[in-house]
């Protein structure tokens, strides 16, 4: 079925061709079966070892039966192209499309309308899960955007929420960042009623990557989905509550979560790198599905991989490189490196006078609730590469001089390191270089580099891949 009324530029299957298309590359097509079970993980992490970032698509996942994509946002170039920027203005980019909001455009049908069960015809076995981690308590939905809406305002919210079945009508989650889903729960809880949901599971990148934009209370993330696209984005109502969903989505579950339900959940393998049981153990009762015909499982992997960081990182990293340019404008560049999950950055800075290192080192470490160290170097030093921060840190740092510390500040429940309700503290390094500084890096001249690239340049493969 066509949908011409449609903007073919918010259906994901489309961008899943016109990227197979343009950037062959880019995506690892695995023709043979895989399993449901560890086997996509397993492929990511082993693409990663080699160092690679490849998105995956796997045609045929034993388990499932569906085709499952994942890896979509472990590199950095394409969320970049997705935005048709280089990595370079990515952080800009992201920041000025997402301060044009648009909002959403209602429409009549769309895929998502394909497929409705309703009542007794529910059943989440139908619904495709993998399980990522040996350690992990279930298969999990981990891509599933939770749609909800403040019951004064009516103003919406998107979040993501690790979902395992709890039963075949009921999802266990966790709300464990006690962001503003939760603050929207509250308030159907002090009026005793349950809150009305429906997640999401597939949708264009950039509505999954506006999910996780760092915005207030007041703004509906779905508005600036459609700041990212350059059109508004199109939704259609769910049937029973009129939640207002992507008319391309894959896959929508409509419910209710009640405060007062509680469903075991976890452990799941998080961002850490460690398996949490740490939740907020809510039940989500399923009282309709929906789903596009021919769906297609667009999978966020989990753990300490460069998809499930990057989709969090880039609209926080945007964020803070935005509010620290426009606060100190010698700050250059910000970095989140995934061997620090959420837990560091790096910021590089033309530093002018004594101390500007170490307000900006502040800056972070108040605006970031994540954030439990901060290391500054000079503008010179590439931060997206951890060996040179950490020879900027060796050549250039004295701890008794240029570290700060501050202790009892909230921070991330899923740092293991943590207090229960996680509290945390938090440093900052100094190293840059600093004023009476002595020393000059050593130099390779430009015609030694070009004669040895041209010696050792590998020949250019062709062809895209396949497994």
């Amino acid at each position: 079925m066509t949908y011409p009324e449609l903007s073919q530029r918010q259906d994901p299957h489309a961008f899943l061709a016109e990227y197979l298309a343009a950037h062959p590359d880019d995506v690892l097509t695995v023709d043979d079966a895989v399993s449901a079970d560890q086997g996509v993980t397993g492929l990511i992490y082993e693409l990663a070892a080699r160092g690679r970032e490849d998105m995956l698509l796997c045609r045929k996942v034993n388990g499932v039966s569906v085709p499952v994509v994942s890896n979509v946002f472990a590199a950095r170039r394409r969320i970049a192209r997705l935005l048709g920027v280089g990595p370079e203005r990515l952080h800009e980019e992201f920041a000025a499309r997402a301060a044009r909001p648009l909002t959403p455009r209602r429409v009549d049908s769309g895929p998502i309308l394909e497929v409705v069960h309703t009542g007794a015809e529910v059943d989440l076995a139908t619904v495709p899960m993998l399980r990522h981690f040996a350690s992990d308590r279930a298969p999990y939905i981990t891509s599933g955007i939770i749609v909800a809406a403040d019951p004064d305002t009516g103003i919406g919210n998107l979040s993501y929420h690790r979902s395992m079945v709890h039963s075949p009508t009921e999802l266990a989650t966790s709300l464990h960042s006690r962001g503003d889903l939760w603050r929207i729960l509250g308030r159907y809880a002090e009026r005793n009623l349950p809150m009305p949901v429906a997640m999401v599971i597939g949708g264009h990148p950039l509505f999954m990557l506006a999910a996780s934009a760092r915005v207030g209370y007041e703004v509906d993330e779905r508005a600036i989905a459609g700041g990212l696209l350059g059109e508004p984005l199109e939704v259609v109502p769910t049937p029973e509550h009129g939640i207002e969903v992507p008319a391309w989505s894959d896959f929508v579950l409509e419910g209710t979560i009640d405060a007062a339900a509680y469903a075991e959940e976890g452990p799941f393998g998080e961002f850490s790198g460690y398996s949490s049981n740490r939740s907020t153990n809510n039940l989500i009762r399923v009282t309709s599905v929906l789903r596009r015909r021919e769906p297609i499982l667009f999978d966020v992997e989990g753990g300490n991989t460069a998809e499930h960081l990057n989709l969090a990182r880039i609209p926080r990293e945007s964020e803070m490189a935005e509010k620290l340019k426009t606060r100190f404008p010698d700050v250059t560049a910000v970095h989140y490196p995934t061997s620090g999950t959420h837990f560091h950055c790096y910021v590089a800075l033309r530093q002018r006078r004594p101390g500007q290192a170490r307000q900006v080192m502040l800056g972070l470490l108040g605006w970031d609730p994540y954030v439990k160290t901060v290391v500054a170097v000079d503008s010179d030093i590439d931060i997206t590469d951890d060996a040179a921060v950490l020879w900027a840190l060796a050549t250039h740092f004295q701890p008794h001089r240029d570290i700060l510390t501050a202790d009892g500040l909230p921070g991330s429940p899923l740092d293991p390191s943590s207090t229960n309700d996680g509290t945390t503290s938090r440093m900052g390094l100094d190293a840059t270089r600093g004023p009476g500084f002595d020393g000059r890096r050593i130099e390779i001249s430009a015609d030694a580099l070009a004669h040895a690239r041209q010696i050792l340049e590998p020949s250019t493969p062709t062809g895209g891949k396949h497994a």
